[in-house]
């Protein structure tokens, strides 16, 4: 075997040696993303299962420590994938210096034999001008040898070709690991921000129903406390017009009478005001005093009951009045009460 054929099977040696490197780091890496992508995955599935199951109430302060644990994890695997990403680097660039290194070795020993078998060329056309046939196939050999130093040059030059290709694909794939990082990072800033703003919308919905059940039982609280008020007013409201009642008879009993012609009992004031008024305007004393079961239209008093009878008669028979009843009761100022 030649030396030019020794060089080039080295060279495609090292070529292919170079493509099955990049090649396993390439999967390798791809495997471990996708093993890294598969964790996440299960992680949040036994994390879903988890909050499914649990029973107990949601306390702000054990999410907000989940949050930050998740966050701690997800860091950690972030920079073990970015040392997993760098070390794979390392080692294609250092496959990629090797493989030049050793196309450099193969060019400068192919420049050193061309060099050679040149020099041997120039010596023996020196020495004599009758060239032996040792010489003429020696000349052959020299054609040969230029010829596989052309080829080798052009092994080189697609040696050269086929690492710049490599280096295009290595740099594709870790153009295409760099965009499947960043698509990872985003979905999983996406993700934390979800869930994050999930747990502000439960926290929101939960702190609204408890503004709401507050509000709920302070209203009810409130028409409670003002339905037991109303209750003792109604009560206070009647004890006192029992009391007022029951005063007013035993003044009528028990005290100076006065003689009174009760003419009406208005249901209202209003009532009361219209008839006092016309009472009024014919010239009679008019005098009102609510009672139990409406306002009671006096007119007086009178010092015997013959002047009060006398006036009801009056009052009776007189048209404009259209008071059709009138009678003479027993009574005692107010201020002798």
């Amino acid at each position: 075997m030649s030396m030019n054929s020794k060089q080039r099977w080295m060279g495609g040696v090292v070529l292919l040696g170079g493509g099955v490197l990049l090649a396993a780091l390439l999967l390798k890496g791809k495997e471990e993303i996708h093993q890294t992508h598969v964790e996440e995955q299960q992680q949040k599935v036994e994390q879903t299962t988890k909050d499914a199951n649990s029973t107990a109430p949601v306390q702000l302060q054990s999410m907000t420590v989940d949050v930050e644990t998740e966050k701690k994890l997800l860091e950690q695997q972030r920079r073990a994938r970015e040392k997993s990403v760098a070390e794979q680097e390392a080692r294609a660039a250092e496959f990629l210096a090797m493989q030049q290194q050793a196309e450099a070795d193969a060019a400068r020993k192919a420049a050193e034999e061309y060099a050679a078998i040149n020099a041997r060329r120039q010596a023996a056309q020196q020495s004599s001008d009758n060239i032996p046939p040792e010489v003429v196939e020696e000349k052959k050999n020299t054609a040969q040898s230029t010829k596989s130093t052309a080829s080798v040059d052009t092994q080189k030059r697609e040696a050269e070709k086929k690492t710049l290709e490599q280096q295009r694909l290595a740099a594709d794939a870790q153009k295409k690991a760099d965009q499947l990082k960043k698509e990872q990072e985003a979905k999983r800033k996406a993700d934390a921000d979800k869930k994050a703003a999930d747990e502000k919308q439960r926290q929101l919905d939960a702190e609204k129903k408890a503004s709401e059940a507050k509000r709920k039982a302070e209203a009810e609280k409130k028409a409670q406390e003002d339905k037991k008020r109303k209750e003792d007013d109604a009560k206070k409201e009647d004890a006192k017009k029992k009391a007022e009642a029951e005063k007013a008879r035993e003044l009528l009993e028990h005290g100076d009478k006065n003689w009174m012609v009760q003419v009406a009992l208005a249901a209202n004031q209003a009532n009361a005001d219209a008839v006092v008024s016309k009472l009024r305007a014919k010239g009679y004393k008019v005098t009102t005093s609510p009672t139990s079961k409406g306002i009671r239209i006096m007119v007086g008093p009178s010092k015997d009951r013959d002047a009060a009878d006398a006036a009801r008669k009056k009052i009776v028979t007189d048209p404009s009045l259209n008071m059709k009843s009138a009678w003479v009761i027993d009574w005692v100022p107010l201020d002798q009460r």
